[in-house]
């Protein structure tokens, strides 16, 4: 089967070193193995979205030269033909079916209520028998107590991995207070339109993985499981701590200023992916020493 992978940036910053070691961990194992690549930017949460940072997805892009065989080629292009809020029935479709299986309830609690009742930092489940109508103003729809709270699958870095989801992640929302579907279901649904069949995440994600698994086997899209995962070791500061927007991480676009910046980042990529970082002075020598196997050291 040939190998169908995707980029799926979020804009609501400045790409960061993290998100670029993630970006060309994909294009290597996709381009190594003949696949196709697709660029997929998520811009459903409009509050975070800004064009500026979308711009600096195709300046990224172009710059390091990380080509793609599907998706928007410049701003332009994206949000007319490719955005999130274009496929907003596809989401809906999938919510009004898990909505119609009974696996969802209504929720209408803050942040602030969550976080004062809350034991453990998870939603305690305080609106899950109240039955509040799922057209009420200011109304999340969330997810039901799992039937199988462990979801296992195998992983092409990390091996078998086991989740237990009601340890981990409980009763996630689905559908936001401001109509639009959640991250969980808009990823899911864009990766089966798609007809994604690699999928390289951070470590980070291997709960939203399990979840979508989940959510898969709910929707009767079973195969959503047997897709090929690698969920890679993330990139952190001095402090121990992810990479993140949330953290102030460099932007990337500084890099772009400099004279070497790109051969200077390619090289601390290639040392993470064990390849002689003096060999690299563009993404296709790293392409050219990279070996497949080493993606097994990346956990």
């Amino acid at each position: 089967m040939e190998i169908r992978s995707r980029i799926a940036p979020t804009p609501s910053g400045y790409l960061h070193f993290g998100n670029i070691f993630s970006f060309v961990i994909t294009w290597l194992y996709t381009r190594k193995q003949n696949g196709k690549l697709l660029l997929r930017i998520d811009d459903l949460d409009k509050l975070r979205i800004k064009q500026k940072y979308i711009d600096d997805i195709f300046a990224t892009l172009n710059w390091l030269e990380i080509d793609y065989d599907e998706g928007p080629s410049n701003t332009t292009d994206f949000l007319q033909n490719y955005s999130q809020h274009l496929r907003l029935d596809l989401y809906n479709n999938f919510l009004r079916q898990l909505k119609s299986k009974e696996l969802l309830f209504a929720c209408q609690c803050s942040r602030k209520k969550i976080k004062k009742k809350s034991k453990d930092g998870l939603y305690p489940g305080t609106c899950l028998h109240a039955r509040y109508s799922f057209g009420n103003l200011n109304t999340a729809w969330r997810l039901k107590s799992y039937s199988n709270n462990f979801i296992k699958f195998s992983d092409s870095i990390l091996g078998e991995v086991s989740i237990d989801l009601k340890r981990n992640t409980r009763n996630p929302i689905m559908k936001r207070k401001d109509g639009l579907a959640a991250y969980q279901i808009a990823t899911l649904t864009d990766d089966l339109h798609f007809k994604i069949n690699t999928i390289v995440r951070g470590k980070d994600l291997l709960n939203s993985t399990a979840i979508q698994i989940y959510l898969a086997n709910c929707l009767q899209k079973k195969p959503f499981k047997e897709n090929t995962f690698l969920h890679h070791r993330l990139i952190k500061n001095q402090h121990n701590q992810k990479i993140s927007k949330s953290k102030q991480a460099s932007p990337v676009h500084l890099w772009r200023e400099k004279k070497d910046g790109k051969i200077k980042l390619l090289q601390q990529i290639a040392v993470l992916l064990n390849v002689e970082a003096s060999e690299i002075s563009n993404l296709n020598d790293l392409l050219l020493h990279f070996k497949i196997e080493n993606i097994h050291n990346l956990g």
